[in-house]
């Protein structure tokens, strides 16, 4: 049909972009209205029409990507200034790109979302692994379609939204007489039933979908310990024993419990240099408080690279690990997917050779290695995603081999709540995907426990200390997506969006011309 609303000029068509992308973002977290994304994407719609030149479609397809990812990435301004500005422009550019080159005319209702889908998947890959924050599927955790991760995970509910909106706001499938009465050449185009009509289908699959069951054995009864402090504050601002003893002050409230299982730290729980783990002081103290509750204990730990498993020379790894109540260390998890300009600054010499400052990350962590999963004393198998590796579905798809995953993370450096509550979103995103229920805890928030259908409960407030106790059950089984993964979708986006360039560019358009 018509390519937008009578009187919208091409002149505003980027605001009107803009304003999409707008709405995109406040569909995330912490803002959560879910409904947005849907309308951000119809408005992009209206705004690119099918009037416009490719480079007219290129300036929208930034404005729109530059609104959502400012707004959606803003978490980012306290990790790296530069990285937050250059990043953000980056990814808008993606979405430049694929406005300017997804096919025009009545197969731009199938082509826009594909391209739009792809390049969400190239920015949650690249570079230096990708930031999948902000993403479509984050924006429906909160929605009536997470069911739909289990099925396909995040590249899914991209799709979804992109061709729900696209689809509404596109050729329509059937002109009403009164516009063709004045445009008899206005035809109506079938793509976008059809496109729905699949988005009803897979709705009906991802109901339908395994999402694996109970072991029949006892719950663990898990005990999650939030330390308390500011949020906004650095290794460098807060002493690593100043945050151990908020910790041990709130474990210290833990009374002993014979049903009680095992009670877990967060990530950076405790920071030793220049020596191992096992031996020092922070250790003995969590020893004693395993030996008074009778408990393992799952740490997070930060240790010099040379006292792990895995020795590097000048370097750290990130380490969740398992203490006894006999003191020993059991079990480890290395983090294998670290945090560019937070854990490791890529191109370190040329940085410093161009005098960027560096002072806050002076060593890199060094990733460790798979399998994602820590041991308890009794056998039982617990998956590991250390903070930032939440954000990656393959990182819970690595994971899923344990009967309940952890979360252990920190988001104490970050001020506000966008990447805090958006690792909940995730999280939800990662239960699902996996069938699994996850426990997240951080030192000042947020932490929770997530079911395996993506209800939180108890979630802490920021800052405060807090211990949440809860019986977890143990689960077995797979998920559709845990078992196929990404691959079948990328391969059915990119052939949808090559079925749309073959007759959308390669074969004459019948009955259609721009109405600018």
């Amino acid at each position: 049909m018509s390519d937008g609303p009578a009187g919208v000029g091409r002149s505003k068509r980027p605001t009107i972009a803009l304003l999409a992308g707008a709405l995109v973002a406040v569909s995330m977290p912490p803002w959560g209205f879910w409904p947005l994304a849907f309308v951000g994407v119809i408005v992009f719609e209206i705004a690119l029409g099918d009037s416009l030149t490719r480079r007219q479609r290129a300036w929208a397809g930034f404005a729109f990507g530059a609104a959502w990812m400012y707004i959606g990435m803003a978490w980012m301004w306290y990790l790296t200034v530069p990285g937050y500005l250059l990043t953000c422009a980056m990814f808008a550019g993606l979405h430049a790109l694929a406005a300017a080159f997804a096919p025009t005319g009545p197969w731009r209702t199938i082509g826009r979302p594909a391209a739009h889908t792809l390049v969400e998947i190239v920015r949650m890959s690249v570079p230096f692994g990708g930031a999948p924050l902000a993403t479509l599927g984050i924006s429906q955790a909160g929605g009536p379609l997470l069911g739909m991760a289990r099925l396909g995970g995040v590249i899914l509910l991209t799709w979804v939204v992109f061709q729900f909106g696209f689809a509404l706001a596109g050729p329509a499938p059937a002109v009403p007489k009164m516009v063709a009465r004045k445009r008899t050449s206005v035809r109506g185009q079938p793509h976008g039933v059809g496109a729905l009509a699949a988005i009803v289908v897979l709705i009906v699959l991802a109901a339908l979908a395994p999402e694996g069951s109970n072991v029949d054995a006892e719950p663990l009864k898990i005990a999650a310990v939030q330390g308390g402090g500011d949020q906004g504050t650095s290794a460098l601002d807060v002493p690593s024993w100043r945050v151990t003893q908020a910790h041990l002050d709130a474990t210290a409230t833990i009374e002993s419990d014979p049903e009680l299982d095992l009670v877990v730290w967060p990530e950076n729980g405790v920071d030793v240099n220049r020596q191992p783990f096992e031996g020092s002081e922070a250790h003995l103290a969590i020893a004693a408080e395993a030996a008074r509750l009778g408990v393992p204990f799952s740490v997070g730990v930060t240790v010099d690279s040379e006292f792990s498993a895995h020795p590097s020379d000048d370097s750290f790894v990130n380490a969740q690990v398992i203490v006894t109540p006999d003191g020993n260390v059991t079990s480890s998890y290395e983090k294998v997917h670290i945090v560019p300009f937070g854990e490791y600054v890529p191109m370190r010499g040329l940085l410093q050779a161009l005098g960027a400052p560096l002072d806050q990350i002076p060593s890199d962590a060094v990733p460790g290695r798979d399998p994602a999963r820590i041991e308890l004393p009794d056998g039982t198998q617990l998956g590991v995603m250390i903070s930032w590796e939440v954000f990656f579905a393959e990182r819970g798809r690595a994971a899923a081999d344990g009967a309940i995953l952890l979360n252990p993370t920190n988001g104490a450096s970050y001020s506000g709540t966008i990447l805090q509550t958006q690792q909940v979103a995730s999280s939800k995103l990662r239960a699902v995907e996996t069938g699994r229920w996850i426990v997240q805890v951080s030192p000042t928030g947020f932490s929770a426990f997530i079911s395996p259908d993506g209800q939180v409960f108890q979630r802490t407030d920021v800052s405060e200390r807090e211990v949440i106790t809860m019986d977890v059950p143990l689960r077995q089984g797979s998920t559709w997506y845990s078992t196929i993964g990404d691959w079948p979708w990328i391969l059915l986006v990119i052939a949808q969006l090559g079925t749309a360039f073959w007759f959308g560019e390669r074969r004459p358009r019948r009955g259609t011309r721009s109405t600018g």
